[in-house]
């Protein structure tokens, strides 16, 4: 499975690749601006720092203007992802830029059937956001299941990105349920490493080696 960090912030992004847990970025308005400064050159540090997918969103209504904001975002890099709404005008978008080769992710999943339809106009990715699922007493990851479901039942290859993490406990059942992708907040990734059992051991190897050495 894929980590994907889910931020706008370049400082967060460094410290994960620096430890080697960067398959790629997920972005969205609402991240971009919490950094505030100008977006596009926030985007372009982060396309930089990353080597992997970079999803960047529009926010255009239409198909006609998604389409037109995606070849302009297309300009950061090869390697950019179109963020698309699961919306009738986005499947729209999302066919005619599959048809150019360009990557889509269809955004704000939250039903089976929105993501076979996603993947059935030709999505790269599809992103069912768990954690708003949860937040209204709705079982987030049994969307994934029924979609991961779906998908090999009819061999499509779009790729599901479990989106709206809240915790590590979601990061293990997308990982037990099959999910390509997490993409994950900063705090939640950098919780990953740790358990308590562990800093016990580690406390009583370092007063055994201070016993040892007399240091």
């Amino acid at each position: 499975m894929e980590f994907f960090l889910d931020t706008a912030n370049i400082d967060e992004i460094r410290s994960a690749n620096k430890q080697g847990l960067l398959d790629g970025v997920t972005t969205n308005p609402t991240l971009l601006s919490r950094e505030g400064g100008d977006w596009r050159e926030q985007a372009k540090a982060i396309c930089t720092e990353v080597k992997g997918p970079v999803s960047l969103e529009v926010v255009g209504e239409t198909a006609a203007e998604m389409v037109a904001e995606a070849e302009d975002l297309m300009k950061f890099g090869q390697h950019v992802v179109i963020k698309i709404p699961m919306t009738s005008e986005g499947l729209i978008a999302t066919k005619i830029l599959s048809q150019k080769g360009i990557k889509t992710n269809v955004t704000l999943i939250f039903s089976p059937l929105q993501a076979l339809l996603a993947a059935k106009a030709g999505a790269t990715y599809v992103s069912p956001f768990v954690g708003r699922l949860d937040d209204i007493v709705v079982e987030g990851m049994e969307l994934v299941s029924q979609i991961r479901t779906i998908f090999d039942n009819y061999g499509y290859e779009t790729k599901i990105i479990v989106a709206s993490i809240r915790s590590p406990l979601h990061v293990l059942d997308s990982a037990l349920e099959g999910a390509d992708v997490a993409t994950i907040p900063y705090k939640v990734i950098s919780s990953l490493v740790k358990h308590p059992l562990t800093d016990k051991g580690l406390a009583a190897f370092n007063a055994d080696w201070a016993k040892l050495t007399g240091k």
